[in-house]
């Protein structure tokens, strides 16, 4: 081979080398921290697997923190940039008086995602059967709890006395903890809730997503600084969140159980299916990422029910609706 031709093949060579170089070093970097890994979740992991992230010129790095609480330290500590949390952490934060608030500007899940699961099953089900009963329930002051309680009281059930309340096992560790024996009922997310129907080892009884309404129940949340110093990256992100939640609502739960598939990788894909269709039928995906003031006061009169709303926190406190808009309008 001629050596002109060499050089050329490796001058050629280096630039395409350079410009995939290029390329990756313009992506900003964005760290996010979700509370939980659930399909619950999953315009989140279409938005990874689908691109949407990349086509808006960001890196984004994703974690799992179980528990609110964690995730809150997580972003305080600017370990994380962005959370995936239920608004009520923003409101406990900015009780406080925080100088930093922690801002929601992208609303991701708009119902409770969790199912009631019995140990028997009970095909004649009323909430009447929890009484004297084993109940496992969530995190105190933790979004499933509150509409747990909520949906509990709706139905003429008094979570301290009509029942045995136990809430003293981490987030992470109640569905194995139920597993093992713990409890007559638990609150579940999916695919958990649908594995434990599958395997025999429970029977969704109800749904406290059905029997709640729309609350801003996982929402991307950030430093207020953090949104101004990166007011582009923030858009940009719910852009993305936004191309998702629309592919989410205008295809098959078929087609979007075998995209999230890469983080469910022990679940059955025919659990995952039937968990975004049940999600999809109870409209628990958010169709965009506005969080607007009628959700928001929902959620402070859950809060205000169970006893855990420290203050009355007013929706354009800790809610930036500029950024969805501005996506959604374009």
């Amino acid at each position: 081979m001629k050596k002109w031709l060499v050089y050329l093949i490796l001058l050629l060579s280096l630039v395409v080398f350079s410009a995939c170089s290029d390329s990756s070093s313009t992506l900003t970097k964005i760290k996010v921290a979700e509370v939980t890994r659930s399909i619950f979740y999953a315009p989140q992991y279409v938005a990874l697997e689908e691109g949407f992230f990349e086509e808006e010129g960001l890196d984004v790095e994703l974690q799992t923190i179980p528990g609110g609480d964690k995730v809150m330290t997580s972003i305080l500590s600017d370990n994380s940039d962005i959370g995936l949390v239920g608004s009520e952490t923003s409101i406990y934060v900015g009780a406080q008086g925080s100088e930093d608030p922690i801002i929601n500007f992208a609303q991701l899940t708009q119902t409770d995602g969790t199912f009631l699961v019995a140990r028997e099953p009970n095909d004649d089900f009323s909430f009447e059967d929890l009484k004297d009963s084993d109940f496992l329930g969530q995190r105190k002051g933790g979004m499933p709890q509150m509409v747990g309680e909520y949906v509990l009281k709706q139905n003429g059930i008094d979570p301290q006395n009509d029942l045995n309340l136990i809430q003293n096992i981490d987030f992470a560790n109640i569905a194995s903890s139920f597993l093992s024996g713990t409890g007559d009922y638990v609150q579940l997310f999916e695919p958990i809730a649908s594995q434990f129907v599958q395997d025999g080892n429970g029977h969704i009884v109800a749904s406290f997503g059905e029997e709640s309404g729309h609350v801003p129940y996982t929402v991307f949340m950030a430093k207020q600084s953090f949104l101004e110093e990166n007011e582009e990256a923030a858009i940009k992100f719910a852009r993305a969140i936004y191309k998702a939640q629309q592919f989410v609502q205008e295809h098959e739960a078929e087609e979007i159980a075998e995209i999230v598939k890469p983080y469910f990788e022990e679940t059955d894909i025919a659990l995952l299916v039937s968990s975004v269709e049940r999600y999809k039928t109870q409209g628990s995906f958010a169709e965009n990422p506005l969080l607007d003031e009628e959700e928001w006061n929902n959620l402070k009169s859950i809060m205000d029910e169970s006893g855990e709303l420290p203050a009355d926190i007013m929706h354009d406190e800790l809610v930036n609706t500029e950024i969805a808009k501005e996506v959604m309008d374009e």
